[in-house]
Protein backbone atom coordinates (compact mmCIF):
# COMPACT_ATOMS: atom_id res chain seq x y z
CA UNK A 1 0.00 0.00 0.00
CA UNK A 2 1.03 3.43 -0.83
CA UNK A 3 -0.21 6.69 0.92
CA UNK A 4 0.58 8.97 -2.21
CA UNK A 5 0.70 7.84 -5.47
CA UNK A 6 2.17 10.58 -8.30
CA UNK A 7 1.66 9.76 -11.96
CA UNK A 8 3.21 12.69 -13.75
CA UNK A 9 6.44 14.18 -13.13
CA UNK A 10 7.25 16.70 -10.37
CA UNK A 11 10.44 17.79 -9.01
CA UNK A 12 12.39 14.96 -6.93
CA UNK A 13 12.82 17.07 -3.79
CA UNK A 14 8.99 17.16 -4.21
CA UNK A 15 8.78 13.55 -3.84
CA UNK A 16 11.86 13.07 -1.70
CA UNK A 17 9.89 16.01 0.82
CA UNK A 18 6.41 13.93 0.95
CA UNK A 19 8.65 10.75 1.17
CA UNK A 20 10.14 11.41 4.52
CA UNK A 21 6.53 11.01 6.29
CA UNK A 22 4.23 8.96 3.54
CA UNK A 23 5.24 5.69 1.65
CA UNK A 24 5.20 7.56 -2.33
CA UNK A 25 5.42 5.55 -5.87
CA UNK A 26 6.26 8.26 -8.23
CA UNK A 27 6.58 7.37 -11.78
CA UNK A 28 5.79 10.10 -13.92
CA UNK A 29 5.06 7.40 -17.35
CA UNK A 30 1.87 6.22 -14.99
CA UNK A 31 0.08 9.07 -16.76
CA UNK A 32 -0.39 6.16 -19.41
CA UNK A 33 -1.51 3.52 -17.46
CA UNK A 34 -4.91 3.92 -16.05
CA UNK A 35 -4.94 0.52 -14.98
CA UNK A 36 -1.72 0.61 -12.90
CA UNK A 37 -2.73 3.82 -11.51
CA UNK A 38 -6.16 2.06 -10.23
CA UNK A 39 -4.39 -1.01 -8.63
CA UNK A 40 -1.37 1.01 -6.99
CA UNK A 41 -3.76 3.89 -5.64
CA UNK A 42 -6.66 1.16 -4.65
CA UNK A 43 -5.70 1.87 -0.64
CA UNK A 44 -3.99 4.94 -1.17
CA UNK A 45 -5.42 8.29 0.61
CA UNK A 46 -3.42 10.48 -1.56
CA UNK A 47 -2.84 10.93 -5.45
CA UNK A 48 -0.99 14.16 -7.55
CA UNK A 49 -1.84 14.16 -10.74
CA UNK A 50 -0.97 16.86 -13.41
CA UNK A 51 -3.58 17.80 -16.60
CA UNK A 52 -3.54 14.60 -18.11
CA UNK A 53 -4.22 11.92 -15.58
CA UNK A 54 -8.33 11.27 -16.15
CA UNK A 55 -8.86 11.02 -12.02
CA UNK A 56 -12.58 9.68 -13.10
CA UNK A 57 -14.87 6.43 -14.25
CA UNK A 58 -13.09 3.13 -13.44
CA UNK A 59 -9.89 4.70 -12.37
CA UNK A 60 -11.83 6.95 -9.52
CA UNK A 61 -13.81 4.03 -8.98
CA UNK A 62 -11.05 1.82 -8.20
CA UNK A 63 -9.42 4.43 -5.27
CA UNK A 64 -11.63 3.10 -2.56
CA UNK A 65 -9.73 5.37 0.50
CA UNK A 66 -9.05 8.44 -1.87
CA UNK A 67 -9.41 11.48 0.30
CA UNK A 68 -6.86 14.31 -1.39
CA UNK A 69 -6.16 14.89 -4.83
CA UNK A 70 -3.15 17.30 -5.56
CA UNK A 71 -2.95 18.65 -9.04
CA UNK A 72 0.21 19.78 -10.42
CA UNK A 73 -1.47 22.85 -12.01
CA UNK A 74 -5.30 24.73 -12.21
CA UNK A 75 -7.52 23.20 -14.67
CA UNK A 76 -9.42 20.60 -13.53
CA UNK A 77 -11.59 19.29 -16.53
CA UNK A 78 -9.10 15.76 -15.85
CA UNK A 79 -11.15 15.39 -13.02
CA UNK A 80 -14.63 14.37 -12.00
CA UNK A 81 -15.61 16.78 -9.76
CA UNK A 82 -18.62 16.31 -9.03
CA UNK A 83 -17.97 12.45 -8.09
CA UNK A 84 -14.96 13.83 -5.60
CA UNK A 85 -17.77 16.16 -4.08
CA UNK A 86 -20.13 13.09 -3.64
CA UNK A 87 -17.38 11.12 -2.14
CA UNK A 88 -15.63 13.66 0.12
CA UNK A 89 -12.71 13.76 -1.72
CA UNK A 90 -10.58 17.04 -1.80
CA UNK A 91 -9.33 18.94 -4.33
CA UNK A 92 -6.15 21.06 -4.27
CA UNK A 93 -4.65 22.86 -7.71
CA UNK A 94 -1.96 24.86 -7.45
CA UNK A 95 -3.68 28.05 -7.83
CA UNK A 96 -1.58 30.69 -8.91
CA UNK A 97 1.74 28.81 -9.15
CA UNK A 98 2.55 28.76 -12.47
CA UNK A 99 0.83 32.06 -13.10
CA UNK A 100 3.98 34.44 -14.33
CA UNK A 101 4.84 31.00 -16.22
CA UNK A 102 2.14 31.26 -18.45
CA UNK A 103 1.54 35.15 -19.13
CA UNK A 104 5.28 35.28 -20.13
CA UNK A 105 4.50 32.43 -22.88
CA UNK A 106 1.47 34.48 -24.02
CA UNK A 107 3.36 37.49 -24.31
CA UNK A 108 6.00 36.34 -26.15
CA UNK A 109 3.99 34.35 -28.30
CA UNK A 110 2.31 37.81 -29.56
CA UNK A 111 5.21 38.65 -30.13
CA UNK A 112 6.71 36.35 -32.36
CA UNK A 113 3.59 35.57 -34.08
CA UNK A 114 3.38 39.19 -34.99
CA UNK A 115 6.86 39.29 -36.66
CA UNK A 116 6.67 35.50 -38.20
CA UNK A 117 10.61 35.36 -37.57
CA UNK A 118 11.08 32.07 -37.30
CA UNK A 119 10.17 31.01 -40.49
CA UNK A 120 12.72 33.07 -41.89
CA UNK A 121 15.35 30.68 -40.15
CA UNK A 122 16.29 28.16 -43.15
CA UNK A 123 16.08 31.02 -45.68
CA UNK A 124 18.86 32.69 -44.03
CA UNK A 125 20.76 29.78 -43.70
CA UNK A 126 20.34 29.22 -47.82
CA UNK A 127 21.76 32.62 -48.45
CA UNK A 128 18.42 34.31 -48.91
CA UNK A 129 17.56 37.34 -47.34
CA UNK A 130 13.23 37.69 -47.07
CA UNK A 131 14.06 41.33 -45.36
CA UNK A 132 10.52 42.86 -47.34
CA UNK A 133 8.43 39.38 -46.03
CA UNK A 134 9.35 39.94 -42.96
CA UNK A 135 8.13 43.13 -42.41
CA UNK A 136 5.54 42.55 -40.40
CA UNK A 137 3.93 44.10 -37.40
CA UNK A 138 4.55 45.40 -33.52
CA UNK A 139 2.81 44.97 -30.24
CA UNK A 140 2.36 48.75 -29.61
CA UNK A 141 -0.80 50.10 -30.23
CA UNK A 142 -2.75 46.97 -30.56
CA UNK A 143 -5.67 45.18 -28.85
CA UNK A 144 -4.82 42.38 -26.61
CA UNK A 145 -8.39 40.46 -26.23
CA UNK A 146 -8.46 38.11 -23.37
CA UNK A 147 -11.36 36.21 -23.39
CA UNK A 148 -11.43 35.41 -19.58
CA UNK A 149 -10.22 37.70 -16.53
CA UNK A 150 -9.36 35.49 -13.68
CA UNK A 151 -5.43 35.64 -12.20
CA UNK A 152 -3.64 34.60 -15.36
CA UNK A 153 -5.42 37.00 -17.87
CA UNK A 154 -4.65 40.30 -15.29
CA UNK A 155 -0.98 38.91 -14.86
CA UNK A 156 -0.43 38.73 -19.22
CA UNK A 157 -2.76 42.11 -19.12
CA UNK A 158 0.06 44.14 -16.66
CA UNK A 159 2.88 42.57 -18.95
CA UNK A 160 0.87 43.67 -22.21
CA UNK A 161 0.50 47.28 -20.42
CA UNK A 162 4.17 47.52 -20.22
CA UNK A 163 4.24 46.63 -23.91
CA UNK A 164 1.69 49.49 -24.28
CA UNK A 165 -0.75 47.39 -25.91
CA UNK A 166 -4.21 48.35 -25.83
CA UNK A 167 -6.24 45.75 -23.69
CA UNK A 168 -9.81 44.73 -23.57
CA UNK A 169 -11.39 41.85 -22.19
CA UNK A 170 -14.91 39.85 -21.83
CA UNK A 171 -15.65 38.03 -18.73
CA UNK A 172 -19.24 37.86 -17.68
CA UNK A 173 -18.48 36.52 -14.36
CA UNK A 174 -16.35 39.66 -13.49
CA UNK A 175 -18.46 42.31 -12.48
CA UNK A 176 -18.53 45.53 -13.87
CA UNK A 177 -17.13 47.39 -10.64
CA UNK A 178 -14.51 44.78 -10.24
CA UNK A 179 -11.67 47.75 -9.25
CA UNK A 180 -9.33 45.48 -12.04
CA UNK A 181 -10.15 47.33 -14.70
CA UNK A 182 -9.43 50.33 -13.98
CA UNK A 183 -5.98 49.26 -11.83
CA UNK A 184 -5.08 47.19 -15.17
CA UNK A 185 -6.53 49.96 -17.19
CA UNK A 186 -8.98 46.82 -19.24
CA UNK A 187 -11.90 47.82 -21.07
CA UNK A 188 -15.11 45.51 -20.20
CA UNK A 189 -16.09 44.61 -23.59
CA UNK A 190 -19.61 42.92 -23.14
CA UNK A 191 -19.88 40.46 -25.51
CA UNK A 192 -17.22 37.71 -26.94
CA UNK A 193 -18.43 38.90 -30.66
CA UNK A 194 -16.93 42.73 -29.92
CA UNK A 195 -14.06 41.29 -28.65
CA UNK A 196 -13.29 38.58 -31.79
CA UNK A 197 -13.97 41.94 -33.92
CA UNK A 198 -11.78 44.62 -32.39
CA UNK A 199 -8.44 42.69 -30.96
CA UNK A 200 -5.64 42.32 -32.89
CA UNK A 201 -4.12 39.65 -30.32
CA UNK A 202 -6.84 37.33 -28.61
CA UNK A 203 -5.90 34.96 -25.87
CA UNK A 204 -8.28 33.01 -24.24
CA UNK A 205 -8.24 32.01 -20.65
CA UNK A 206 -10.81 30.28 -19.63
CA UNK A 207 -11.73 26.52 -18.33
CA UNK A 208 -12.97 24.44 -20.76
CA UNK A 209 -17.23 23.54 -19.39
CA UNK A 210 -20.01 22.63 -21.52
CA UNK A 211 -20.24 26.07 -22.36
CA UNK A 212 -16.75 27.22 -23.48
CA UNK A 213 -16.45 24.01 -25.44
CA UNK A 214 -16.05 25.23 -29.02
CA UNK A 215 -16.39 28.82 -27.97
CA UNK A 216 -13.99 30.05 -30.77
CA UNK A 217 -15.44 27.48 -33.96
CA UNK A 218 -15.71 28.82 -37.26
CA UNK A 219 -17.82 31.47 -37.29
CA UNK A 220 -16.46 33.17 -33.96
CA UNK A 221 -13.07 33.11 -36.43
CA UNK A 222 -14.74 34.46 -39.28
CA UNK A 223 -15.46 37.77 -36.86
CA UNK A 224 -11.65 38.41 -36.05
CA UNK A 225 -9.63 40.08 -38.41
CA UNK A 226 -7.74 38.81 -41.05
CA UNK A 227 -4.33 39.68 -39.65
CA UNK A 228 -5.42 39.00 -35.94
CA UNK A 229 -3.83 36.44 -33.78
CA UNK A 230 -5.17 33.86 -31.72
CA UNK A 231 -2.91 32.61 -29.08
CA UNK A 232 -4.49 29.65 -26.46
CA UNK A 233 -2.76 28.69 -23.06
CA UNK A 234 -6.00 27.43 -21.62
CA UNK A 235 -7.89 24.28 -22.80
CA UNK A 236 -7.44 22.64 -26.24
CA UNK A 237 -11.50 21.97 -26.76
CA UNK A 238 -12.09 26.00 -26.12
CA UNK A 239 -10.43 26.23 -30.10
CA UNK A 240 -12.28 23.78 -33.02
CA UNK A 241 -9.13 22.82 -34.37
CA UNK A 242 -10.82 22.24 -37.89
CA UNK A 243 -12.16 25.16 -38.26
CA UNK A 244 -8.43 27.02 -37.09
CA UNK A 245 -6.75 24.97 -39.91
CA UNK A 246 -9.36 25.81 -42.25
CA UNK A 247 -8.68 29.78 -41.72
CA UNK A 248 -5.04 29.34 -41.55
CA UNK A 249 -5.09 27.75 -44.37
CA UNK A 250 -7.49 30.69 -46.37
CA UNK A 251 -5.09 33.73 -45.51
CA UNK A 252 -8.22 34.35 -43.03
CA UNK A 253 -6.37 34.60 -40.04
CA UNK A 254 -3.07 36.47 -39.48
CA UNK A 255 -1.19 33.22 -37.26
CA UNK A 256 -1.91 31.17 -34.28
CA UNK A 257 -0.04 30.09 -31.08
CA UNK A 258 -1.22 26.72 -29.99
CA UNK A 259 -0.09 25.02 -26.50
CA UNK A 260 -3.02 23.23 -25.49
CA UNK A 261 -5.10 20.30 -27.93
CA UNK A 262 -8.29 18.77 -28.41
CA UNK A 263 -6.47 15.32 -27.56
CA UNK A 264 -2.97 15.62 -25.77
CA UNK A 265 -0.86 14.21 -27.58
CA UNK A 266 -1.35 14.97 -31.03
CA UNK A 267 -2.05 11.95 -33.23
CA UNK A 268 -0.52 11.68 -36.75
CA UNK A 269 -2.60 13.15 -39.47
CA UNK A 270 -3.39 16.44 -37.00
CA UNK A 271 -5.73 18.59 -38.93
CA UNK A 272 -2.86 21.17 -38.07
CA UNK A 273 -0.04 19.51 -39.68
CA UNK A 274 0.97 21.22 -42.18
CA UNK A 275 -0.96 24.34 -41.17
CA UNK A 276 0.88 27.71 -42.17
CA UNK A 277 1.49 30.33 -39.05
CA UNK A 278 0.86 28.10 -36.98
CA UNK A 279 3.13 27.91 -33.59
CA UNK A 280 3.07 24.56 -31.97
CA UNK A 281 4.78 23.18 -28.22
CA UNK A 282 3.36 21.05 -26.26
CA UNK A 283 1.66 22.20 -23.27
CA UNK A 284 4.28 23.81 -21.51
CA UNK A 285 3.11 27.32 -21.10
CA UNK A 286 2.74 27.12 -17.50
CA UNK A 287 6.29 24.58 -17.15
CA UNK A 288 8.99 26.77 -16.69
CA UNK A 289 11.93 25.64 -14.04
CA UNK A 290 10.74 28.01 -11.73
CA UNK A 291 7.11 28.08 -12.22
CA UNK A 292 7.81 23.85 -11.65
CA UNK A 293 9.06 24.59 -8.08
CA UNK A 294 6.41 27.10 -6.87
CA UNK A 295 3.62 24.08 -8.41
CA UNK A 296 5.62 21.75 -6.31
CA UNK A 297 5.52 23.43 -3.33
CA UNK A 298 2.39 24.54 -3.11
CA UNK A 299 1.03 20.82 -3.94
CA UNK A 300 3.12 19.29 -1.49
CA UNK A 301 1.94 22.03 1.24
CA UNK A 302 -1.21 21.34 0.02
CA UNK A 303 -0.94 17.20 0.05
CA UNK A 304 0.64 17.57 3.62
CA UNK A 305 -2.28 20.48 4.79
CA UNK A 306 -4.94 18.02 4.03
CA UNK A 307 -3.90 14.57 5.20
CA UNK A 308 -2.50 15.89 8.61
CA UNK A 309 -6.53 17.96 8.77
CA UNK A 310 -7.77 14.77 8.11
CA UNK A 311 -5.66 13.05 10.27
CA UNK A 312 -4.18 10.66 8.38
CA UNK A 313 -0.55 9.67 9.01
CA UNK A 314 1.92 7.99 7.05
CA UNK A 315 2.12 3.86 6.78
CA UNK A 316 6.20 4.61 7.27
Amino acid sequence: MYDIVVTEFVDQWAVDDLAKDYKVHYDPKLVDKPEEIAKLAAESPAIVVRNRTQVRGATLAAMKKLKVIGRLGVGLDNIDMEECAKRGIEVFPATGANTVSVAEYVIGGALVALRDVWKANADVLAGKWPRNDLMLGEVMGKRLGLVGFGGIARATAKRARALEMDLAAYDPMVKADDPAWKELGVTRIATIDELLATSDVVSLHVPLTPQTKNLLDAKGLAKMKPSAIVINTARGGIIDEAALAAALKAGKLGGAVLDVYDQEPLKAGSVLDGVPRLWLTPHIAGVTAEGNVRVSTVTVANVRGALRRLGIAGSK
